[in-house]
């Protein structure tokens, strides 16, 4: 029994207020006092084993508190008082006394009354209850087994002691009547007669005797033998060995991270501490201290673990690790530290870079021998990486650990905790991507960019495109283009960010260097033209010239004259790709800023406050949990979500993340389908308002809201079409020094009411008399205004009274079947107009909800307010959807041609869009351009495929390995190998077909790449054991390195791995004659090619090289897949709570966007015939087995 409990005011106050709102009993009782005699009505509540009895009822503090655990309670008669014959006497003795006894020493009893028997039983059962009496009396008993157990134990010893000295008398018995035995056999030896030697045992018994002894030796022999050779062969052996290697290379990976470590403390960490106190320190103590953290921390912690796992080796075949991880896991804290401050850890460094001083020194560490070329970025990240590859060690180690393996339970609670600190580590691995990946970019160009710094920028895309030569107003420059090289003076390396874009050209040493005039271009300052108009004689002759692949950026910087970049794209789905990522980009930084100066203004609310005042952009809910990250719009990233929260996203028209975009489109077929996804947009179309978030009324008070924003001069329109041309910023209507006549084309003003002094009269009354008609005719009209003025030419005009009865009788859900002559019908266009500033429709609706919640503007009813805000909205869904769609349609294009439904389905969609009579021209022009290329059955697809050229007639006489040179050969690999590469539709990286029983129905364009692989490397090896001289091969094997480093040089890396994989194998590896031909520079360069391309380190050096290099390129597909199945294995698809694991998706959207990246640069080389031929001869192939046997006839075995 508890004798004592400790216990604080705070503790009793809580326990009071549960056993008040939760007690077992309650209720009055009368409680009797030391002194006098005397009872006072208490209010007792039980709870649990606690007794509480308060003044009330209603008092909230307890006036006194009993331990009722140990206690008894019985029922006692009334106490003899006074004279029985009272009426007060009398009624005391009919109420039910009870009292508890406490076993505690010096505890007065507690004695207590009540009115009702009925009552007093229940208090009694109750307090009887609480008291744990049973359960005291039943301790008592087992208490009693348990002493009597003992007892018998005890008996019991005692008798195993008699017992055993029983047995040593016994044995020392035994041993005198044994040596008593031994005496008498002697005795009796010596009394025998005296016997002659007997005859020398025959020969051939002695033969028999020795063959048996041989024969036994020999089986017994053979026995062990097959024992040890069944256990060798044994799936335990074997999981043991695989246990073993995995140790192995667990210590040596750990020795390689050790070194890693070192390398960062001594080469960065030590010297720039030293740097920091020198007398011009290039750098602060603070900032050394932010980038670098607890680095030497955690070198320290891993050399222990590192000498441990040595220990360890040491006592092999005895390997325990359990302990190990056991020391390391109370550690691992210092990770969590230093996860959370990498990302900062690398906006430090890359602040610091832009010190001159710091980034030279910083470049002189990184030319040490020991860094072998590694950025400091590069080694930050080393520790990122460290706890997923221990996650995956123990993943290995478990699955060939026994289920009664002594440290089993261990190394899976070893394996939990490491889950759980890499779940924390998760969102910062994959956004701080983007940083390193921003300043791989920013190292390569020679002259450096400030702006890739800025940790804000999003990298979007890269690649190559030609530059064409422009003059004034944006014309080509027709002399120039017929002796213009594209291929070398045109050539410009191309990089996109969600702020800028980026033009460099490339020097023969492969840096970048950006182009003195237009080689940064803010994205806030330009304009996409994607198809220029067809009534322009010059954009006609451009068109026919390039084919249609052209695009134009026309840039105003505010400090410079504008000029226009025409780019040229090498086919229709890259341009396709190019412009809608651009337009996409440029649409959010219009939004954005848009957005931030209208709340600006007048008001203190921002952007960021007004993401907060919508808790479901950043607040988890049992449908969405959000992660620290912010993505491009500044918008936290969705971790886990309902399918449905990812289509309201998908479908929020206050902003549209890129990436999300990328992610979604990439990712929806694992958790959702595409019927799914367009009945969301075909609903957001048809009803607009559903997508527009319930937002709460602001304090802020109400201010003014003008359509015709500043901002317009500054950003310009807005133009999901991507080819209107922004309004000038000279051209911005003024109305105080022309005012307008009544009913005149007037941008529509709502910061100006009827009662503005700079408003006439007549156009008060005009206004008043219908506000609503007059108000949607006016906004309609200066919208489409807006839109006619950003697009290059319109081909009909129309009067303006027309276009009015048009726009105020029909709509789009109340007239579907209006007539065509009257749906397309556009307001005139006049000369004096042009003095209109123009607002986007998307623009407009940014403006109208920006101040949804903060009442209407002065002197508008709210029929007016709901006549623009309908309509605004209205042009803003259809933005989106079109936006959507054209993503869809021209990134992923596969998904239309497998699915006819999904294909007819959106047909209809658009074309129910173009009988919108509000539709504005951009947005009919983009419903045309999206409808064009889905209805298109050949998408401008030139590109060879691998099945053309296999069915193209064959030579006459192909040719032979010797008369083909090494460029030939290494140009037509590439091809080759692009060709291959490019026709794996980005479906197959989804789900590991690759690895599942039906991967040649499932992904059968990954498994005809790796048979293209192989077939390759089959060719190389057997060309080379074509020769049966040593010299011939020797020099087989130099052509086929010159070969490699040619593919290297042409960034075909799945190329090298291909010939490197070759001169591999066994049969070729073995070929000590041959190899000893082979020349140094061969060797030096075949041991530099497989440097680039092994797989030590999860292919790091591949990985840096391809980080480095522009498409067009061919990486190593291998690499991807074994991302893509740590990825799959590691986390799952959805959660418990059956939310989309969306930072999965990201991941894996992330390879996808690297890997497309690669496929749809293509290589510029021409197709020879004869020399393809040759390499997809298969008849040329020696299979494995035949390959060694003729490996050992070349060159036999050297005797023992």
């Amino acid at each position: 029994m508890q004798k004592s409990v400790r216990y604080n005011e705070g503790h009793a106050l809580y326990l009071a207020l549960l056993a008040r709102k939760e007690g077992t009993k309650r209720g009055y009782l009368s409680k009797r006092t030391a002194e006098a005699n005397r009872w006072h009505e208490k209010w007792f509540a039980l709870y649990q084993n606690v007794l509480f009895y308060f003044e009330s009822e209603q008092s909230a503090r307890p006036a006194g508190i009993y331990m009722l655990e140990g206690c008894s309670c019985e029922r006692t008669p009334a106490p003899k008082g006074a004279a029985a014959g009272s009426a007060k006497d009398a009624a005391l003795d009919k109420q039910y006394y009870f009292t508890v006894l406490f076993g505690h020493e010096g505890q007065k009893p507690l004695e207590l009354r009540c009115e009702d028997e009925g009552d007093g039983d229940e208090w009694v059962e109750a307090i009887h209850q609480a008291s744990y009496s049973d359960i005291l009396i039943e301790r008592e008993v087992l208490m009693q087994k348990y002493i009597h157990l003992v007892q018998i134990v005890e008996t019991e010893k005692i008798a195993a002691n008699q017992l055993r000295h029983q047995l040593e008398d016994q044995d020392t018995e035994i041993e005198r009547l044994k040596s008593e035995i031994i005496a008498l056999n002697k005795t009796k030896e010596r009394m025998r007669p005296y016997q002659g030697n007997q005859e020398d045992e025959d020969p051939d018994i002695k033969k028999i005797k020795k063959v048996q002894s041989f024969m036994r030796g020999w089986l017994c022999r053979r026995k062990w033998k097959t024992i040890v050779q069944d256990y060798i062969c044994s799936p335990h052996a074997e999981s043991m060995r695989k246990r073993n290697q995995i140790v192995f290379n667990m210590v040596e990976a750990e020795s390689e991270y050790v070194h890693q470590l070192y390398v960062l403390v001594n080469c960065f960490l030590r010297p720039l501490r030293m740097a920091a106190s020198s007398k011009k320190p290039p750098i602060s103590h603070d900032d050394v201290s932010s980038i670098f953290l607890n680095s030497e921390t955690i070198m320290f912690l891993h050399e222990i673990f590192h000498q441990g796992l040595k220990a360890r080796i040491a006592n092999w075949p005895t390997l325990i690790l359990a302990d190990l991880f056991d020391i390391l896991l109370p550690m691992l804290n210092i990770y969590q530290e230093f996860v959370r401050n990498h990302q900062y850890s690398l906006q430090v460094l890359a602040n610091c870079k832009q010190n001159r001083d710091f980034d030279k020194l910083l470049k002189q560490y990184e030319a040490n021998p020991a860094c072998e070329g590694r950025m400091l970025e590069t080694f930050l990240t080393y520790p990122m990486f460290q706890i997923p590859r221990y996650i995956i060690t123990l993943h290995e180690l478990l699955a060939h650990t026994p289920h009664e393996h002594v440290e089993r339970k261990s190394l899976e609670f070893a394996k939990s905790k490491l889950e759980e600190l890499s779940r924390v580590m998760h969102d910062e691995v994959s956004d701080t991507e983007n940083i390193r990946k921003n300043l791989a970019i920013e190292r390569t160009i020679v002259e450096g960019c400030d702006i890739l710094l800025d940790t804000s920028q999003t990298f979007i895309r890269q690649g190559s495109l030609i530059q064409v030569p422009s003059v004034e107003r944006g014309k080509l420059s027709k002399v120039r283009l017929g002796s213009l090289s594209l291929k070398k003076e045109g050539e410009r390396q191309c990089f996109l960010f969600t702020k800028h874009f980026l033009i460099c050209t490339r020097s023969s040493g492969g840096k970048l260097h950006l182009l003195k005039t237009g080689g940064v271009l803010s994205l806030i300052e330009c304009t996409l033209i994607e198809e220029t108009d067809a009534t322009d004689d010059d954009s006609k002759s451009s068109g026919q010239v390039f084919g249609h692949l052209d695009f134009k950026l026309v840039v105003e910087p505010t400090d410079a004259p504008p000029f226009t970049i025409v780019l040229l794209a090498p086919s229709r789905q890259e341009k396709a790709a190019w412009t809608s990522d651009i337009s996409q980009c440029i649409d959010n930084i219009r939004c954005n800023g848009l957005m931030t100066i209208v709340f600006e203004e007048n008001s203190k609310v921002t952007v960021p406050h007004m993401i907060k005042s919508d808790a479901r952009l950043h607040r988890d809910d049992i449908d969405i949990c959000f992660s620290k990250t912010l993505n491009s719009c500044k918008v936290p990233q969705i971790r886990y979500a309902s399918v449905e929260r990812l289509l309201e996203r998908l479908t929020d028209l206050r902003f549209l993340s890129i990436d999300f975009l990328n992610t979604f489109l990439h990712t929806y077929r694992i958790f959702t389908t595409a019927a799914v996804v367009l009945e969301k947009l075909s609903d957001i179309y048809r009803r607009p308002f559903t997508s527009i978030p319930v937002r709460t009324s602001s304090p802020v008070r109400t201010r003014k809201l003008s359509l015709t924003s500043p901002l317009n001069s500054r950003i310009g329109a807005l133009d999901l079409s991507a080819s209107s041309v922004a309004c000038s910023p000279t051209s911005t209507y003024s109305p105080a020094t022309s005012p307008p006549p009544t009913g005149s084309k007037v941008p529509l003003d709502l910061s100006k009411g009827p009662s503005s002094p700079e408003q006439s009269p007549g156009s008060i009354e005009d206004s008043l008399e219908n506000p609503r008609i007059d108000l949607c005719n006016k906004l309609r009209r200066s919208i489409r205004r807006a839109a006619v003025l950003e697009s290059v030419s319109v081909d009909r005009t129309i009067p303006e009274s027309t276009s009015a009865v048009d726009t105020t009788e029909l709509s789009p859900c109340r007239s579907p079947s209006t007539p065509r002559h009257l749906r397309y019908r556009q307001p005139g266009v006049q000369t004096a107009d042009n003095s209109h500033c123009a607002v986007s429709p998307a623009s407009a609706f940014a403006i109208a909800t920006a101040a949804a919640g903060h009442g209407s503007p002065p002197g508008f009813s709210n029929s007016e307010r709901m006549c623009d805000k309908e309509f605004i909205i209205r042009r803003a869904a259809t933005n989106r959807v079109l936006n959507v769609l054209r993503h869809w349609v021209s990134k992923h294009s596969q998904d239309f041609e497998l699915n006819n439904e999904l294909k007819m389905n959106v047909l209809n969609l658009l074309e129910e869009v173009l009988r919108d009579p509000d539709l504005l021209p951009q947005e009919r022009k983009a419903t045309a351009n999206i409808l064009r290329a889905l209805s298109q059955d050949d998408q401008d697809d030139t590109h060879l495929k691998i099945e053309d050229i296999i069915q193209m007639s064959e030579c006459p006489k192909p040719e032979c390995f010797e008369t083909l040179s090494a460029m030939e050969l290494a140009e037509q690999i590439t091809l080759l190998d692009h060709i291959v590469f490019r026709s794996i539709p980005y479906e197959e990286f989804l789900g590991q077909g690759w690895m599942k029983l039906d991967k040649n129905e499932r992904t059968p364009y990954i498994m005809k790449t790796s048979q293209h692989f192989n077939d390759m490397s089959n060719l190389v090896a057997s060309q080379i054991m074509n020769y049966a001289d040593v010299s011939s091969r020797a020099n087989s094997i130099e052509k086929w390195v010159a070969v490699a480093d040619i593919c290297r040089c042409m960034h075909n890396y799945n190329g090298v791995l291909e010939i490197t994989s070759a001169l591999n194998r066994s049969a070729i590896y073995r070929l000590k004659k041959t190899w000893a031909k082979v020349s140094k520079q061969a060797k030096a360069l075949m041991d530099k090619l497989q440097k680039t391309v092994s797989s030590e380190g999860r292919f790091k050096n591949l990985r840096e090289t391809l980080k480095n290099c522009n498409p067009p390129a061919v990486p190593y597909l291998g690499m991807y897949l074994t991302d893509l199945a740590f990825i799959e294995e590691g986390t799952p698809n959805f959660t418990e709570e059956g939310l989309v694991n969306f930072s999965k998706m990201r991941m894996i959207s992330h390879i996808i966007r690297e890997i497309r990246q690669f496929q749809q640069t293509s290589y510029r080389i021409e197709h020879q015939q004869k020399v393809t031929h040759y390499l997809l001869d298969k008849t040329l192939i020696i299979d494995e087995d035949t390959l060694y046997e003729l490996s050992l006839k070349l060159e036999p075995r050297l005797p023992a």
